[in-house]
């Protein structure tokens, strides 16, 4: 529960950050107000565990949406599909309705809009089925997969919020999606405290 407080806190920092530079993004010029965002959490907003895990997720979903013209390039799609596929297989099974739904997430999320929805399924499928066959060979070859964003921080911390969305789409973060969020941001050389993990 206290990776949501400050994960809420973080994203309230960007949201008023964002509000008193004005509409339309002003300032969102690249990696730099983007990641001075994701490091000013932790405290001003005092926030108990009132705000609801969809504001949460709504939040952070705005976080990527001020980005998106950034997030374009193939290896930030390769490196969210298996992200996605690694935290949706994280306790080491899938159930067929839990495919569907991530898949879902997926080719509903704005910022995945940059890319055909068949590319993100076939990337998303193929990491998540080798996980299933081998979960430790699956998830050797997914963090590969993901490493490819790390030449570029906004990428890179935008496949790890794009993780923690789908993660917390039920409303929890299961401790095994923890770990394999802290592993991705091991991969992508992210401290997982950025994002109260």
């Amino acid at each position: 529960m206290a990776m949501w407080d400050r994960l809420k806190d973080q994203a309230k920092n960007l949201q008023q950050t964002q509000s008193a530079r004005g509409r339309g993004g002003a300032g969102q010029q690249g990696q730099g107000s983007y990641g001075q965002g994701q490091h000013g959490g932790g405290h001003g907003s005092g926030s108990s565990s009132g705000g609801s895990k969809a504001q949460l997720v709504g939040l952070l979903k705005t976080q990527l949406a001020s980005v998106k013209t950034e997030l374009k390039s193939g290896a930030y799609r390769d490196a969210t599909m298996a992200m996605c596929a690694l935290v949706a297989a994280a306790d080491g099974h899938i159930e067929p309705a839990e495919r569907q739904r991530v898949e879902e997430l997926i080719t509903t999320n704005d910022v995945l809009q940059n890319f055909p929805a068949d590319q993100l399924r076939q990337r998303f499928n193929k990491n998540l089925d080798r996980l299933v066959a081998n979960f430790q060979l699956g998830k050797t070859e997914a963090m590969q997969e993901i490493a490819k964003a790390a030449k570029k921080p906004t990428e890179a911390r935008a496949v790890i919020q794009t993780g923690i969305i789908i993660a917390g789409a039920d409303g929890y973060i299961e401790p095994s999606e923890q770990q394999a969020i802290r592993e991705a941001c091991a991969t992508l050389g992210i401290a997982p405290t950025e994002f109260g993990i």
